[in-house]
């Protein structure tokens, strides 16, 4: 008898952890995924992958990872078969909805959720039945002041200028690290290369940051106090009006509201902010001459720039400074993406309206903030379920998200979490958050399922296409999160107008063998954008071309379009608008900072290279080593408080207080410290890697004050948090001290 062996295949795929989307090669055996290594052919990534890419394979057949539905019980979690789980999660929401409303129901999804294509596609209908959900993201912790900054200054939060680094000769870099993070709002892969690329050909890449970062260790640092960006950009603005630097004539075709802007800066003189940022004024000048006077130059922000007390102040301030050094939507400046659909203008015109007036007229219940592409601050989500009355949280979801560890004050969450009617995951893990569920339901992992990135087609310096089918099986009974959302709603036609309109479409088209599915409606997208074939129109592309014709992926250009900024902006005079009272408020905010007595230091945050926030730390590749959480402490902080290395130290803030070991470095700015959030791992049911690991839940120092929440965005207040420092006294004595 003979047995035939069956190679294993090698499929080319993309990594779908963070935002360079780097081309991937995955090797599949009988369906299993074996290993992942970088696709050296993939046109723009070339061969690159960073270590958690290649990890993921441990992810994906972790057997830890949750691969069956589990219902809670009095002694703990059990697997359950998929129609008893959502027969039942279905009939108690049921009730939810009956009692409550769809006001009774929230849900959350973290980071993961937005490079799913399927999974927010999925979310539009969910929203149509329920139409008072409450929805919280990762953005709020993150990125939803980009989206502000953008509604006010273009009139659609989706329009998102990036930097055009690969022809850029002066970038400036503010609170990112993307040496690290590999780009954010910035879809650019090898970005250490096209960085080093920018001083190889006689440019300048200038880091400002509290933290001498991986980024800035590679190339120019320049400290600053954290969260005073905002200062320091009102001062370039300053110098730039007041040196006549600024070309003004071209600025007025561009935007409307150039004199209220020199208005609101002039107060900020470099000698006046200096005792804000620590930056000398003679460095300020000489940077904001250097901005207006490199043909070719941008300044980028980032998460830092985002998580302080202003930071849709501080994005629009980037933006406005690039756009009065002349450096908006032009050649290595500050640029803007298109998917180059027909019509493309209207449908941003429409767009923007639509959000803009969701924006203006939607409020959360707690606190009364605007709603940020619908969602609400996950800072309040807490309050939004322990607060009585109308619209009060019954019911949550939360899927491909840890908000325990990612929102301010997690332990008021996880009190708050112990007092619903119904709490669904759906996840790999049951993670910290998870811990609190009825039920815990297995979603597939990225290489489980068919992709697309369609969030980050404009944020690309080289438009460029890649789609992937799944390239391996489901683990056990893992599902897509679009199919379990379909199915929910599938169930609940009965409660809702909306479910019940959806319920009839499906069966209107089932007569004509048509599934409403994601793919359809993305497929569309790439057929319609540029390249796309029109649906056989011309020869171009579609989602099954890209993966049979393309699998490594197609360039459409080698660099973005300038000179389409009138088109991007949706407001009538197609000219971007400085002027709102709105900014002029949040400006006025700064003068009335203030700062808690006995508080000296300032806490900021800090990427890790194998670490994505709170979700990888169960791959042994990536914790090899007895890798563990840490605090970064400058030396002379340090010897003040008689503080050495791998002391454990005890960091309090007025809402909190935490304990971690510490390390003592000059790469940081004095008077503050450094700490990586994501930590603090206590998950039930598995995630034992991850559980040895421990650390502490740095959020526990932030506040879920409805005061301390940012006004225009929602955005946590996480850097920059008032704090103190002092060495934890144990009975160990190390170099003579101690007890």
């Amino acid at each position: 008898m003979t047995v035939e062996l069956k190679a294993a295949v090698q499929r080319p795929t993309f990594c779908r952890i963070c935002e360079p989307l780097c081309g991937m090669i995955a090797t599949v055996d009988d369906g299993r995924l074996v290993s992942l290594r970088p696709d050296k052919d993939h046109p723009v990534s070339a061969g690159f992958a960073c270590q958690k890419g290649i990890a993921f394979s441990e992810v994906v057949n972790d057997p830890d990872r949750v691969t069956t539905p589990l219902r809670r019980t009095a002694s703990g979690f059990e697997p359950v078969s998929w129609d008893s789980a959502m027969a039942d999660i279905a009939s108690r929401l049921a009730v939810v909805l009956r009692e409550h409303g769809s006001g009774g129901v929230g849900w959350y999804f973290g980071n993961p959720g937005a490079f799913n294509y399927s999974y927010t596609i999925a979310m539009a209908p969910l929203m149509l039945g329920l139409p008072r959900l409450h929805l919280f993201t990762a953005g709020s912790q993150d990125v939803n002041n980009r989206f502000v900054a953008s509604q006010l200054l273009y009139g659609s939060p989706l329009a998102l200028p990036v930097p055009d680094v690969l022809r850029s000769d002066l970038l400036v870099v503010i609170g990112a690290n993307p040496v690290i993070s590999h780009g954010s709002v910035l879809t650019a892969p090898r970005i250490r290369d096209r960085l080093h690329d920018i001083v190889k050909r006689g440019g300048r890449v200038l880091v400002i940051d509290p933290r001498r970062t991986e980024t800035a260790a590679q190339f120019e640092w320049l400290g600053i106090v954290p969260d005073s960006d905002a200062f320091l950009l009102l001062s370039l603005l300053q110098v730039m009006f007041d040196e006549n630097l600024a070309d003004r004539d071209r600025i007025a075709r561009q935007a409307d509201g150039l004199g209220w802007l020199e208005d609101l800066a002039r107060p900020f003189r470099p000698e006046t902010t200096e005792a804000h940022t620590g930056i000398a004024p003679d460095t300020v000048r000489a940077l904001a001459r250097d901005l207006v006077r490199t043909e070719r130059a941008a300044v980028y922000g980032r998460v830092g720039t985002s998580i302080g007390e202003n930071g849709t102040l501080t994005t629009y301030l980037l933006d406005a400074v690039n756009l009065v050094a002349g450096n908006l939507d032009v050649p290595g400046g500050a640029m803007f993406g298109r998917l180059g659909t027909p019509g493309e203008r209207w449908l941003n015109k429409a767009g923007g309206a639509l959000l803009r007036g969701i924006y203006a007229r939607r409020r959360s219940r707690i606190g009364g903030f605007p709603a940020v592409l619908g969602s609400e601050p996950a800072a309040v989500m807490a309050k939004s379920i322990t607060t009585p009355g109308r619209g009060q949280i019954r019911a949550l979801f939360v899927g491909a998200g840890n908000p325990v560890l990612s929102v301010p004050d997690g332990d008021e969450l996880e009190r708050a979490l112990q007092s619903l009617d119904l709490m669904v995951g759906i996840d790999l893990y049951v993670n910290e958050t998870l811990a609190h569920c009825d039920y815990v339901l297995p979603a597939t992992s990225m290489y489980e399922r068919d992709d697309f990135p369609l969030p980050f087609q404009a944020l690309q310096p080289t438009p460029f296409r890649q789609a992937t089918e799944a390239v391996a099986a489901p683990v056990g009974q893992a599902r897509a999160e679009w199919e379990i959302i379909d199915d929910l709603t599938g169930r609940l036609w009965r409660s809702s107008p909306g479910f019940a309109i959806l319920t009839a479409a499906r069966k209107v088209l089932s007569l004509f063998d048509v599934r409403m599915r994601p793919r359809t409606l993305v497929d569309a997208v790439i057929r319609l954008a540029e390249g796309g074939d029109r649906f056989g129109l011309r020869r171009g592309l579609s989602f099954a071309k890209l993966t049979r014709d393309h699998p490594h992926g197609v360039v459409l250009a080698e660099n973005l379009r300038d000179g389409v900024l009138a088109d991007t902006v949706v407001y009538r005079s197609g000219r971007v608008r400085l002027r709102h009272a709105q900014i002029a408020a949040e400006v006025a905010k700064l003068s009335r900072r203030r700062v808690p007595d006995g508080y000296p230091m300032r806490l900021i945050g800090m990427r890790e290279a194998r670490s994505e926030n709170s979700w990888m730390h169960n791959a042994p590749l990536l914790m090899r080593g007895g890798r563990a959480q840490h605090a970064l402490l400058h030396v002379d902080d340090a010897a003040a408080a008689d503080i050495v290395d791998g002391d454990l130290v005890r960091i309090v803030s007025p809402h909190g207080e935490i304990e971690v070991p510490v390390v003592v470095t000059k790469d940081i700015v004095a008077g503050v410290v450094a700490v990586p959030h994501g930590w603090g791992h206590k998950g039930t049911a598995g995630w034992r890697v991850a559980n040895s690991a421990g650390g502490a839940n740095v959020n526990r120092l932030m506040s879920s004050a409805v005061d301390d929440v940012e006004s225009l965005a929602g955005m946590a207040r996480l850097t920059g948090v008032p704090v103190r420092v002092s060495r934890v006294e144990t009975e160990l004595v190390r170099d003579g001290r101690g007890k």
